[in-house]
């Protein structure tokens, strides 16, 4: 019943809000109380306190057990007064058990009112949070998926989850921000919800930035083709001055040779 109150509640908010639009976001409570080092820590040491207590239940289980078991094979050789002592004997262990049970792990048991007070501040931390975003993002209903409201299907990039968490940790830090270092986390938060919330344009920002590194890549391509078309060129060009000036010293050192050896057989042919 409280469920479909709840829901009720939020339809008919969300209703109401139809002639404007409508920002809706959720918390996820019990993955963000996992994910917190000082609850997971008190937790364990929760969970070790009601796994004593079971076995205390245990044991004084066992025990009235063993006075059962011994009366009834006692029972032939008792008078009724001593079998009666020994019933009420039982009965009163039973309901200490029974009362036990119901201090330990009753709805106002140990178990719970120690949990609330684990849970309690940081849930206090959390609805701070929570109630800050809402108003630095305009959300106008955030809701708890944890909670008795029944959410059917949640889009993941409503769930502000991991927001929180780094706005507990941020707050765990106690770490002094200049009015720069501020703006520089508010810009930087406020990029992470938009792109959160909006992945359709986050995919083409990522399509507009792959073209664009591509057209550059493209461009780079075409330039060192230039350059390596230039460089060929200036080589080849090189080269062929450098065969030119050998080919002439070639033909100069034949034609000095050349006339080299025919002073030399002038030189002979005289008398």
């Amino acid at each position: 019943m409280k469920k479909i109150l709840v829901l009720f509640f939020a339809l008919n908010c969300i209703l109401l809000q139809a002639q404007k639009t409508t920002k809706i976001g959720y918390i996820d409570m019990d993955y963000i109380l996992t994910k917190v080092p000082e609850y997971a820590e008190a937790k364990n040491q929760l969970e070790q306190k009601a796994s004593a207590w079971k076995q205390e239940i245990e044991t004084k289980k066992n025990e009235i057990n063993k006075l059962k078991q011994s009366l009834s094979t006692d029972k032939v050789l008792l008078t009724k007064e001593l079998i009666s002592e020994k019933e009420e004997e039982i009965k009163n262990l039973e309901k200490d058990l029974l009362d036990y049970q119901q201090k330990r792990f009753g709805p106002q048991g140990d178990l719970i009112l120690q949990k609330s007070a684990l849970i309690k501040p940081i849930q206090d931390q959390i609805f701070n949070i929570v109630q800050d975003i809402a108003v630095k993002r305009n959300y106008d209903f955030i809701f708890d998926k944890s909670s008795d409201l029944t959410m059917l299907f949640t889009a993941e990039r409503f769930d502000i989850s991991d927001f929180v968490l780094k706005e507990l940790a941020r707050a765990g830090k106690k770490v002094e921000l200049s009015k720069k270092q501020q703006k520089v986390q508010d810009q930087k938060d406020i990029k992470e919800f938009d792109d959160k919330e909006n992945p359709e344009a986050v995919k083409k920002e990522k399509e507009k930035e792959e073209k664009n590194q591509a057209t550059k890549e493209e461009r780079e391509r075409k330039i060192q083709e230039r350059k390596d078309l230039i460089a060929a060129k200036k080589k080849e060009a090189e080269e062929k001055r450098a065969a030119i000036i050998k080919e002439r010293e070639e033909n100069r050192q034949k034609l000095i040779e050349e006339q080299k050896a025919k002073k030399e057989a002038l030189k002979n042919k005289k008398p």
